[in-house]
């Protein structure tokens, strides 16, 4: 492949002439801090100490003061910016060590003592992101030796100004995405509470003062089980699975959401057909909480059945058909099926004559349930809208990365 002139081919591709290829070992040593033995671990303490498998979220063991301050002082520790890298579980994670006291697991948590007046911390935490990390396979387990790490490792390394330059243009759409993250959340921690709310008759919306019901599922309608499995067998007819994770992820189900396709019986496919405003729940689960998970199908599916770890609700009643997707989503209908399951460990699961006497309550007046809905689905669009955008900016920043990191694209 032709080079276009100011650019060079080397191992890690085509950068700018002016830019430099180096090993890690040469950026830095590789540090690690001192071994901590499982003896010197409580499960309650002063300094958190992170292992490879709470390495980037909560630390379940701690250190005494005492000895945190005696190997910060005599051995390796990390200093505020640098950036911490896994050397075991999942390689090459990374995580900025932001100076509050804690310590890491020698030879899984690693990083690179590099001089910030040549190769700066900000840059090297976006370099990471995309770099190819050499994993050595010693019997089962995969990980990062420090000699891969210091001879294997071959980083681009543009000047201090365009790493600051680059470094500061990825971060300002970090920033972006963080401000994302968190509005995200605030928004789904207000419909949670709206939904609690709303679905109880906590708070009703203006012009309803009509009367709410409470009935077990047994006399809403018609629940059965015994879906179609997951097998394609001579002389059935093909059909579409509403299955458990379609379930499990969504709220609403439509026929485009359906591609796993098996085979059923004439008798099966009429059966377990799904037609519109069936409501389909999880019987089972690896958690107790993820027991009664609920999504309505939206229109009638003709090619579809529900499959054998799914159960089907068929109201008698007209329920407004927005409403079915949200009204068994309060805390207090899945506190009901987490308390009635049965199981321990790996997993749980509610009988059907249990699973008919879950009780619900609802708004008699559909309009009212109609206003519920809208309300809840509005609020779900502008979540919607809100992770699309998310999604788009991350698109934005791995192109960012592709220009930046390799020099395509100069910033100075």
């Amino acid at each position: 492949m032709e080079v276009k002139p100011g650019y060079k081919q080397t191992e890690v591709g085509v950068i700018p002439e002016e830019w430099e290829v180096k090993p890690l070992g040469e950026i830095g040593g590789v540090r690690m801090c001192k071994r901590v033995l499982k003896h010197q671990t409580r499960e309650r303490g002063d300094v958190p100490f992170y292992k490879i498998g709470t390495f980037g979220g909560v630390a379940d063991a701690f250190i005494p003061q005492s000895l945190f301050d005696e190997f910060r002082r005599k051995y390796s520790f990390p200093r505020k910016g640098d950036i911490l890298i896994s050397a075991a579980g999942t390689i090459g994670r990374t995580v900025e060590y932001d100076g509050a006291p804690a310590y890491f697991q020698d030879s899984n948590i690693v990083w690179i003592d590099n001089d910030e007046s040549k190769v700066t911390n900000a840059y090297l935490w976006h370099r990471y992101q995309v770099t190819k990390w050499s994993v050595s396979h010693g019997g089962t387990v995969a990980r990062l030796y420090n000699d891969s790490l210091r001879t294997k490792i071959h980083i681009p390394v543009p000047s201090c100004p365009e790493q600051r330059a680059i470094a500061e243009a990825l971060s300002d759409v970090d920033r972006l995405l963080g401000g994302l993250d968190r509005l995200i959340a605030k928004k789904r921690d207000l419909k949670q509470a709206a939904m609690q709310q709303l679905l109880t008759g906590q708070t009703r919306l203006p012009g309803f003062h009509g009367e709410w019901a409470t009935k077990e599922l047994g006399k809403l309608g018609k629940i059965t089980g015994a879906g179609v499995d997951k097998k394609t067998r001579p002389g059935e007819r093909p059909v579409r699975l509403v299955n458990y994770m379609d379930v499990y992820r969504r709220d609403f189900i439509h026929s485009e959401d359906l591609d796993h396709v098996v085979s059923a019986s004439t008798e099966q496919a009429a059966r377990c057909a799904v037609r519109k405003g069936d409501v389909f729940f999880t019987p089972s689960s690896e958690m107790p909480f993820d027991i009664a998970l609920s999504a309505v199908a939206m229109a009638d599916i003709p090619d579809a059945c529900y499959s054998y770890h799914v159960v089907r609700l068929r109201l008698d009643e007209d329920w407004d058909l927005n409403f079915r997707a949200y009204a068994f989503k309060t805390r207090s209908f899945l506190e009901q099926a987490a308390k009635t399951c049965e199981g321990s460990g790996v997993r749980y699961v509610i009988t059907q004559g249990k699973f008919r006497q879950l009780t619900v309550r609802y708004p008699t007046d559909k309009h009212e349930q109609t206003a519920i809905a809208d309300a809840l689905t509005a609020m779900d669009a502008e979540l919607t809208a809100l992770e699309q955008r998310r999604e788009k900016t991350r698109a934005l920043k791995q192109a960012m990365m592709q220009e930046l990191l390799t020099g395509r694209t100069r910033l100075v």
